[in-house]
């Protein structure tokens, strides 16, 4: 048993904030193995039944649940802050010329280590990640997030046409090794495999026909795509897929549109695509530092309410500008209050905080596991330092309130905020 001392926030199911300015978290060994939260709550109230055990006590520090980034990209960690003129020619002057290189399994493993000490430096302690269509990227990045324990989804991504050489693939063989690597990683310690199609333009109707057989064949497996970010692409998808009614339906036509299914961005929409992406249960990572740097447009957070989809945030590296979750949480504050494209509307600091917490974990079917510090939760958590600058000092120091102490980490904070990134270790 582990207790520790020192303001906490957790979160209701439903998101709704919880915050003691003294609390205490106490973390226990499961049956399993797994360290979960046993109790979280006012130290006055609980200490008394943890008296005269040992008291981790982080005394001007706030501890808050682990963060989860819905949608990344681990091989353009060396992409980020590359120059382009728009989606379509950042992938085809930056990213696809770099992600050949992850056919050599040791530079893969290398790239791996440092995404995943990276995640974990800026307090991120659950991914759904992308990695390349080679499956050794697969291998390299599971096994560095298994060595830290981390709890992880990424797939081999698909793309059989549309795409240079050494980045595409082939129809039947890419399919043999995603069942494979299905085979070899879900469920194995804190694992998860995701089928993943780059996007509908660059896998053949014969391949999204096959990867929405393995989904059939795995419910329990995640599927993740990108979908609905850019009108370039948009129109380019029309012309590949006229049957269908939209780009989100070309998804759902072949079979990878259901819970447990990630897509990325979602900004163009229209209200059948969001209608139809509550009735099959999918959820959206908004990507909001990536849509602001490649001028993709803005996720239409008030339609997205009154659609009643999950949604949760994602950094969307590398065309997203930054692995720290305060800097996607003031970008997603931003892309709320545009108003000139669609309604605008503040973003409430806690809500921001639940979107990349336990809003993002319950979009990808863990809520409830990862994401939050309520009783049963895996125990990944980190330990903030609200003066850690000179001028977060000075303004957490006069917040009085949760919203404005929130607000002022998510304005001005970025990875010295974290004094502390915590996993839920087994034995």
């Amino acid at each position: 048993m582990q207790i520790y001392r020192s303001a906490l926030l957790r979160f209701t199911p439903e998101g709704q904030p919880l915050y003691e300015e003294d609390g205490l978290l106490a973390v226990a060994r499961t049956p399993d193995g797994r360290a979960r939260v046993q109790a979280a709550g006012s130290w006055a109230a609980l200490s008394p039944a943890y008296a005269g055990l040992p008291v981790q006590h982080w005394p001007g520090r706030l501890i808050a649940p682990g963060f989860v980034d819905l949608h990344i990209h681990y091989p353009q960690t060396d992409v980020i802050g590359a120059p382009a003129d728009g989606l379509l020619p950042w992938l085809e002057n930056y990213t696809f010329p770099h992600e050949q290189r992850f056919a050599d399994a040791q530079y893969a493993a290398e790239v791996a280590d440092f995404f995943i000490a990276e995640l974990l430096r800026n307090g991120v302690t659950t991914a759904l990640a992308f990695a390349t269509s080679h499956p050794a990227s697969v291998d390299a990045l599971m096994g560095a997030a298994q060595r830290a324990q981390m709890r992880l989804v990424t797939g081999k991504v698909l793309q059989d046409r549309h795409s240079p050489d050494g980045v595409r693939d082939a129809t039947e063989q890419s399919l043999l090794d995603t069942e494979a690597l299905i085979q070899r990683w879900h469920g194995v310690d804190r694992l998860g495999y995701a089928i993943t199609p780059r996007f509908a333009p660059t896998s053949s109707e014969a391949q999204l026909r096959g990867a929405g057989e393995l989904a059939a064949r795995h419910p329990d497996v995640w599927v993740q795509s990108h979908v609905a970010e850019n009108l370039d692409e948009i129109r380019w998808v029309r012309e590949l897929f006229p049957q269908a009614r939209s780009y989100l339906s070309v998804y759902d036509d072949f079979g990878l549109l259901r819970e447990r299914a990630v897509y990325a961005h979602c900004i163009h929409l229209d209200d059948a695509d969001r209608a139809l992406m509550r009735a099959r249960g999918a959820a959206a990572a908004i990507s909001p530092t990536s849509n602001l740097f490649l001028g993709s447009g803005f996720f239409d957070y008030a339609s997205a309410r009154e659609a009643g989809f999950a949604y949760g945030l994602a950094s969307d590296v590398g065309a997203g500008t930054s692995f720290s979750p305060f800097h996607t949480m003031l970008a997603a504050y931003t892309v709320g209050r545009e108003g000139q494209t669609k309604r605008g509307l503040s973003l409430a600091p806690a809500d921001l905080w639940w979107q990349h917490t336990g809003g993002a974990a319950a979009a990808m079917g863990l809520g409830g596991v990862v994401g939050n510090l309520l009783p049963g939760c895996e125990a990944d958590f980190v330990v903030l330092d609200p003066a850690a600058t000179p001028l977060l000092a000075r303004k957490t120091q006069a917040a009085r309130n949760l919203d404005e102490l929130l607000f002022a980490m998510i304005v001005l904070g970025d990875d010295r905020l974290i004094e502390q990134t915590v996993i839920s270790q087994a034995k």
